[in-house]
């Protein structure tokens, strides 16, 4: 199953609502939530109060992506704030299979991000442990930059680890995601798909989810 997850760090915080309910309206099934610390990326984001607010407008899951260098420390947080998906950089972890022990323990998923840099054989101890992985295709920290070619092969790698393993994580993908490149993501064995700009950037966001769906399902079709 194909999945849409507009990330919120592309929206209008004026019109947060808003947005997020025409996003849905388009088909998206889980809303991603960008979360910065200004130390493991070189940008500051949200906390948990916005996962609480969201968590108050909406039932869809809110997948928060934590590119923060002590992770651990606020965790329980974003737990209690309603997170229902909890990803964590392999980068940033000196225990990860703990962390992860830690997310699953309250009842949400958890999922491990690899930035650009990191093989996906660093992950091979762990992929029994999660519940996704999350296959950077950009550089953290920015919005609204061009998808890294090489990040194909890296997602054909994983789903090849996958199956080998008679695993059943699910693979995500997140940055420059757009109409350009949303069809050869999908082919190579991703299911998840994070898009920002592409969402929220321009035009109608429900609009916007719907294109972006067609196309991706579409994409399901010609995989070899």
């Amino acid at each position: 199953m194909i999945e849409l997850a507009p990330s919120i760090l592309s929206a209008d915080f004026a019109r947060l609502g808003e947005e997020v309910r025409a996003a849905l309206d388009g088909g998206a099934t889980l809303l991603h939530v960008d979360v910065m610390d200004g130390h493991f990326v070189p940008n500051l984001t949200i906390g948990p109060p916005v996962v609480a607010s969201l968590r108050k407008v909406t039932k869809a899951p809110l997948d928060v992506h934590l590119m923060i260098e002590d992770p651990d420390q606020f965790i329980p947080a974003f737990l209690e704030a309603g997170a229902d998906w909890i990803s964590v950089h392999q980068e940033t972890c000196r225990h990860l299979h703990r962390t992860l022990q830690m997310i699953r323990s309250k009842g949400a998923q958890a999922g491990v991000v690899i930035n650009p840099a990191t093989p996906v054989q660093a992950l091979g101890e762990v992929l029994d442990q999660v519940d996704f992985v999350l296959v950077m295709s950009v550089n953290p920290g920015f919005g609204g930059q061009k998808f890294i070619p090489g990040s194909l092969e890296k997602i054909k790698k994983l789903a090849t680890m996958r199956a080998a393993k008679g695993a059943s994580f699910r693979i995500e993908v997140d940055g420059g995601i757009a109409l350009s490149t949303i069809g050869d993501v999908v082919r190579a064995g991703a299911e998840v798909l994070v898009a920002g700009n592409a969402v929220f950037g321009q035009g109608d966001p429900k609009r916007n989810v719907q294109e972006l769906l067609k196309t991706a399902r579409e994409a399901t079709l010609q995989k070899v």
